[in-house]
Parts: structure tokens; C-alpha cells; sequence
């Protein structure tokens, strides 16, 4: 690797959060987590990492308390004795090997497939109803039922600051339910959540209060958004850095402190006339701390640019992203696929090990090493 990746390396503060480089693993649902909870695995997979390097790390998508938060098999849950014992040895864990970690709070909303457990009767929640083929398959949220997920949110938040986490993510990306309340197509309700702009906000808005009054005024928040969606890579939320602008604010406003800003290529720039990508642009528009991440899919895009063709000469390679870093265009660089499947990831780049890195596969996705 022809670059000096000290900057990746280098101890940061957040505010009240320190860490000991920038180097974050992103959150990856790896669905190893029977009834929810995490097994001996899931502890050991997390601790390798954070004695490999990772500063910050970003669990898998845990699901909230609430009869429609999950959409997949296996997926662990933030909530219930047993689960949350499990969380606590990954917490014990990865603060023994100096990491900081953080869990991703979900819910999966309209996403949800009916015989989904743990209810396989409860459809998808969402803004709207959705029937298919004459059956209900989406139930549009009443304000009961956003109140319920809201105080479901708050109520994980302060059990992962009882537990020892250093913060928590919210998962407000993707095209899942708070990314759902965003979006015109998803959402077209009549009420207050629904028609404007900073209607369509308000969910996410409140929700973010609400965690913020659970955990207090200096406990980390740190909220995931997307321009593109699973069902389109193509979607943008925010046309003009003026809407991103009044996006990000009324979320900074609301108690966010971080944000992660997730794009399938760092490389790419967001919008016409800069070369600021989506991460460089959230920390211009609010001041607030940002993480930039890759790629996201099944390829190996990531490690392909990272690693093996760091000697490019355009942006697409590791002296892009070490350029930006020291501009301060972002804080934090979120690793997926590579750590994934190399729990050593970080610490052979640190050590010049380059070589010795896995490559990612398809096969890497069933195992959890």
C-alpha cells in the first residue's frame, strides 16, 4: 500500500467519546443469534475485531421491542433478560481489548414478511397500509403504534447505556421504517407525519428526542442515513445541498450527535460542482462528527480499491480516502465486507500486512469467524 495510513490510525475525540483510531466497523446482519440471543460466537466475533485494530464498532442491526421490528431469521434482539445478558458479555468483551462499541437499534417496518417470528401472524408496520392479493401485509401506523416503537427505541437506548455501551446507532437508512417515514413514496399520509418535508421528518424527529431524554445529555446518538435504497440504488433523498441541509439540521437539532453517512462508494461524489461525498458534505452543513463508509452489497468492491489497487491515481483508491482525511472532510471510515470476513483486517493494513488479508466471498457470509 503506497500510502501512509497513520491519519487511520490516529486516537480521536468526539465529544465525550474517545476512541483510539478511526477506523469503525459497520453494522453487517450476520443472523447468528437463535431466539435473539447472542451465543459464545457472537462475543468472540466482536472481541476479535476490537483486539484487531477497530476503534469504534457497530453491531449487527439489533431489533427493537416491538411485534414488528424484525424482518429476518436469527437476528439478535435488544431487549428480554436473556438477550440483553448476551449483549453485555459483547460489551464486557471488547471493552477488555480496548474497543468502544455501540449497537444498532432497528426496525425493520413495512420491510417485514408475514411468518416472519416471532410473530408469524403480525405484517409489516409502516406508514401506510399495504394489501396484497386481498390480505393486509403492511399495517399503517396509528399514532398508537408510533408512540409504541418511539418509546421502544427510547427504552433500548437506556438499556445499552445500563449495560456498558459507549452509544448507540439508530437505523434510519436502507428503506426500513424510520428511512420509510422520509420518503414520499412510502409515505403518504395526511396527518402530521405525512405531506411535507418536515412532516415526513417528524417521526424520526421525535424518536431521536425521545432516545435523548432515555440516555441523557452527554450519552452519544449517532443516526445512519442513505440517499439510495435496497429497492434503489438510484433514489435520493436530498436533490440540493439546501434539502440535505434542512434534513440534517432538524436531526442535529433533535439530539444527534454522529452521523453515518452510508454510500455504496466513498469515492463519489454527492452533488455537481464539489468532490465532497455524502459524509464530507453532512460534516460541512452541521459541524457534526461524520463517518464515511464504501460499499455496500455482495461484491468486493471494497477490498478490491482498498487494498489491491491502492496504486491508482484518482480518488477511487486508498490515497483518496487518506486525501480526504486529512482535510477533515470526514471523521471516521466504517469497514464492512473486509472486516467481515478478516477479523485481523485492521491490523494487517497497520502493520503493512496487506498481503496477508482475505479476500472477501460469498461463502464468507455463512460463517462467523
Amino acid at each position: 500500500m503506497s500510502s501512509n495510513t497513520d491519519v487511520l490510525f490516529e486516537a480521536v475525540e468526539l465529544g465525550p467519546l474517545k476512541l483510539n483510531n478511526r477506523i469503525v466497523m459497520a453494522p453487517m446482519t450476520r443472523s447468528f443469534s437463535p431466539r435473539g440471543v447472542p451465543t459464545d460466537a457472537v462475543v468472540e466475533y466482536y472481541r476479535r475485531r476490537a483486539a484487531n485494530s477497530v476503534g469504534l464498532i457497530i453491531t449487527e442491526g439489533t431489533v427493537v421491542n416491538h411485534a414488528a421490528a424484525n424482518g429476518y431469521p436469527n437476528v439478535p434482539h435488544f431487549y428480554g433478560e436473556e438477550a440483553l445478558a448476551g449483549w453485555k458479555r459483547v460489551v464486557d468483551a471488547v471493552h477488555a481489548e480496548g474497543g468502544k462499541i455501540f449497537p444498532q437499534l432497528w426496525h425493520v417496518g413495512a420491510v417485514r414478511r408475514l411468518g416472519t417470528d416471532p410473530d408469524p401472524e403480525v405484517p409489516g408496520y409502516g406508514p401506510m397500509d399495504k394489501e396484497k392479493d386481498g390480505q393486509r401485509v403492511v399495517k399503517g401506523m396509528t399514532q398508537q403504534d408510533i408512540d409504541e416503537v418511539i418509546a421502544a427505541f427510547a427504552q433500548a437506548a437506556a438499556d445499552a447505556k445500563r449495560i456498558g455501551f459507549d452509544g448507540v446507532e439508530l437505523h434510519g437508512a436502507h428503506g426500513y421504517l424510520i428511512d420509510q417515514f422520509f420518503w414520499e413514496g412510502s409515505n403518504q399520509r395526511t396527518d402530521q407525519y405525512g405531506g411535507s418535508f418536515e412532516n415526513r421528518s417528524r417521526f424520526a424527529v421525535e424518536l431521536v428526542k425521545a432516545v435523548r431524554e432515555a440516555v441523557g445529555p452527554d450519552y452519544p446518538i449517532q443516526f445512519r442515513y442513505s440517499q439510495w435504497k435496497q429497492q434503489d440504488y438510484s433514489a435520493r433523498l436530498c436533490d440540493t445541498p439546501e434539502r440535505l441541509e434542512q434534513f440534517l439540521t432538524t436531526l442535529a437539532d433533535a439530539g444527534v450527535d454522529i452521523f453515518h453517512a452510508s454510500t455504496r462508494r466513498f469515492w463519489l461524489p454527492e452533488f455537481e460542482g464539489s468532490d465532497l461525498n455524502l459524509a464530507g458534505w453532512t460534516r460541512k452543513l452541521t459541524g457534526k462528527p461524520t463517518i464515511t463508509v464504501g460499499s455496500v452489497g455482495l461484491d468486493s468492491d471494497f477490498l478490491e480499491y482498498m487494498v489491491e489497487n491502492d496504486s491508482v491515481a484518482d480518488t477511487s483508491g486508498v490515497d483518496g480516502l487518506i486525501e480526504r482525511l486529512n482535510k477533515a472532510e470526514f471523521d471516521l471510515v466504517a469497514v464492512g465486507r473486509a472486516l467481515l470476513v478478516d477479523g485481523e483486517w485492521a491490523s494487517k493494513v497497520r502493520e503493512g500486512r496487506q498481503q496477508e488479508i482475505i479476500p472477501f466471498s460469498r461463502k464468507a457470509l455463512m460463517e462467523l469467524v
